[in-house]
């Protein structure tokens, strides 16, 4: 009969100094990448407030409503706008709190701010963007608020991560095993 018992993992290979000094430089070059990448949240957000700005104005740069109109076709109602506002809204934050609770890397948030600028077309050409502005405005930076500090988050833990992995390789010349 053979002993079944598990058996203690073996330690990695040690590196030679040239391949310890390469992965060094990969794990540093992977945490600027992280770095920046914690950024992209905070650069969605500046991208909607500005077009909030232009929203504020009413959007001057653009034809006027009863222009698209008349090349579009009437627009949803106020009402039926505001409706999809708050299942999308709701949606967003849902699915970014599932992506923060399963740490899960997703880093487009870019995407929001062009769900939200529509939002802000849309109230724009049914010529209700002066009642509901705000709306739009608290969704956005309620959902970018949130999908900022879940970039972040998972970014800087990451990070962690890659520090822990890049001392552990200076300390002993060997890559840690994955659990």
């Amino acid at each position: 009969m053979t002993n079944s018992q598990p058996q203690p993992p073996t330690a990695a290979p040690q590196l030679e100094p040239d391949a310890r000094e390469r992965l060094g430089q990969d794990i540093l070059r992977e945490i600027a990448r992280l770095q920046r990448l914690s950024n992209r949240g905070l650069w969605a957000l500046s991208l909607f407030l500005l077009i909030c700005m232009f929203a504020w104005r009413g959007f001057p740069f653009l034809p006027p409503p009863d222009r698209i109109v008349a090349l579009l076709g009437k627009p949803p109602s106020s009402q039926m706008i505001g409706i999809a506002l708050l299942i999308y809204t709701f949606s967003a934050i849902i699915l970014s709190l599932s992506r923060m609770t399963m740490a899960m890397e997703h880093h487009n948030c870019f995407s929001h701010v062009c769900y939200l600028t529509g939002f802000f077309l849309f109230y724009h050409f049914a010529k209700a963007l002066d009642d509901n502005y705000w709306a739009v405005f608290g969704a956005g930076i309620t959902i970018l608020g949130v999908e900022s500090y879940r970039i972040w988050t998972w970014c800087n833990e990451a990070i962690a991560k890659r520090r822990e992995t890049l001392e552990y390789v200076r300390k002993t010349g060997r890559m840690p095993l994955e659990e």
